[in-house]
């Protein structure tokens, strides 16, 4: 398969410098580079856009570095689609009560909070939300408790190593916020289940290559929301003789 995988105007070489959207999606299993990016929503015009969104000038911060930017907050937008979808349904079909119930119902809205505000900044190119398929974690309280703190610590260390390479004062800005609240997610289920709710004085971070490698293991991720096609009524031949 050819290496440069084009989305709309640039390439993932160009746009992914460091091969790891690339890298993560080749790894994954029984999946083509193209068809993990498309499950994911990070292939094609939702990736890329112009220069112009934000408010970023391409004289001043660079085109290349807007796109950069847009590109995370995609990433970043994936990521809280799957987290808001998780806990939403949590919140339907597990069996939970007490703190274990509260954390869902918090930690839910918050992240539903993030897809929010992610989506309003990013506008028309937001990627689209992805079909999920939770298997069997958002049915059971002790698989929901267990897979919260995996995927609170993965987002904690998803912003830690996407953060720095904001070019944008202010979108760095708005993902320490989102990266300060999911830390607090991180703790709070740790002290649920029972681990040390810091249990390091430093936080390493992951690459978009290691988190999106996580997520593809999950198999949570399972394709892409279809559009509806609108059926066209059927034409009776019209006969002329």
């Amino acid at each position: 398969m050819e290496n440069n995988v084009k989305t709309g105007n640039l390439s993932l070489d160009v746009l992914d410098a460091d091969g790891a959207i690339q890298e993560t999606a080749a790894a994954v299993a029984g999946d083509t580079r193209a068809r993990f990016l498309a499950k994911a929503g990070l292939l094609g015009g939702g990736l890329v856009g112009s220069s112009a969104l934000l408010g970023l000038n391409p004289a001043t911060a660079g085109a290349q570095s807007a796109t950069r930017d847009i590109a995370i907050l995609n990433y970043a937008l994936t990521l809280e689609y799957l987290e808001a979808a998780f806990y939403t349904e949590a919140e339907a079909m597990a069996p939970l009560d007490g703190e274990l119930a509260l954390f869902a119902r918090v930690v839910g809205a918050h992240e539903r909070d993030h897809v929010k505000a992610l989506k309003a900044v990013l506008g028309s190119k937001a990627v689209k939300r992805p079909r999920f398929n939770f298997r069997g974690t958002t049915e059971d309280a002790a698989a929901f408790a267990a897979t919260s703190q995996v995927l609170e610590d993965t987002g904690v260390a998803a912003y830690k190593g996407q953060a720095p390479r904001l070019k944008s004062d202010a979108l760095l800005a708005a993902a320490l916020a989102i990266h300060a609240v999911e830390a607090r997610h991180a703790s709070w289920i740790r002290d649920i289940n029972g681990d040390p709710p810091a249990p390091t004085a430093f936080d390493e971070p992951l690459s978009m290559s290691q988190v999106l490698a996580a997520v593809a293991e999950t198999r949570f991720i399972v394709a892409p929301r279809r559009r509806r096609r609108r059926r066209r009524p059927r034409q009776t031949p019209t006969f002329t003789g």
